[in-house]
């Protein structure tokens, strides 16, 4: 990669927006939200309206330390689409290796998603930058346990689907790196101002989980 972005954004708040069905006409207003509420990574997913533009926006938009990128990438064509319209990032509900290595020859960061230790490996091995665990809700935190025993520290484990702020402790005490938000945070037709509302309630429930992990 050409640089670390994506990890100092992770770093920075391990909370990534996964706006599916947002506009073009109001992402921005809800992409400012996000990003004074603490975010720094923030997903258009692929089958929303206009996607490409609203990527665009908000990397127009947005300080260039939040990473922009696409959701629901599902063939190679889309890689480079994605990153035409100034994405950085590839999150796929799936793993696909041609997909992982066309991220990694654009110059992208690519999150596959995984659901076994062997689909885990198997994407790290093509390049993966971070496992999206997929769906989480599924998975449980036990799972994220397991999984930690024998995943280095250092490969990011972000849980996605079914994420709420009363369940980021118990995945974060679980080896959870970050968490990608959907419904919870964002659903078609909510306001900016109550995205916000969401953002803050999700930013204050991952900073607790870090003021508690530095006490413990």
């Amino acid at each position: 990669m050409q640089n670390n972005s994506f990890q100092n954004a992770l770093q920075h708040c391990g909370l990534i927006a996964i706006l599916r069905g947002v506009r073009p006409d109001e992402v921005e207003a809800i992409g400012k939200q996000l990003y004074d509420a603490g975010f720094r990574i923030i997903e258009v997913p692929l089958n929303s309206p206009a996607p490409l533009q609203s990527i665009s926006l908000l990397r127009a938009s947005l300080p260039n330390d939040c990473v922009v990128g696409a959701g629901t990438v599902l063939s190679v064509e889309q890689v480079a689409q994605v990153k035409g319209a100034g994405g950085e990032l590839i999150v796929m509900p799936h793993s696909d290796a041609q997909i992982i290595a066309a991220a990694k020859q654009a110059g992208l960061w690519s999150a596959p998603g995984v659901a076994t230790v062997t689909e885990a490996f198997a994407a790290l091995a093509a390049g993966a930058d971070v496992l999206k665990m997929f769906p989480a809700e599924q998975l449980g935190a036990q799972v994220v346990k397991a999984w930690r025993a024998v995943i280095p520290m250092s490969v990011a484990l972000v849980p996605v689907g079914g994420i709420m702020p009363s369940s980021v402790a118990v995945f974060t005490s679980a080896g959870a790196s970050g968490f990608g938000l959907g419904s919870a945070l964002y659903k078609p037709g909510m306001s900016a101002a109550t995205v916000g509302e969401n953002a803050k309630a999700f930013v204050s429930a991952w900073q607790t989980r870090a003021a508690d992990s530095v006490m413990s």
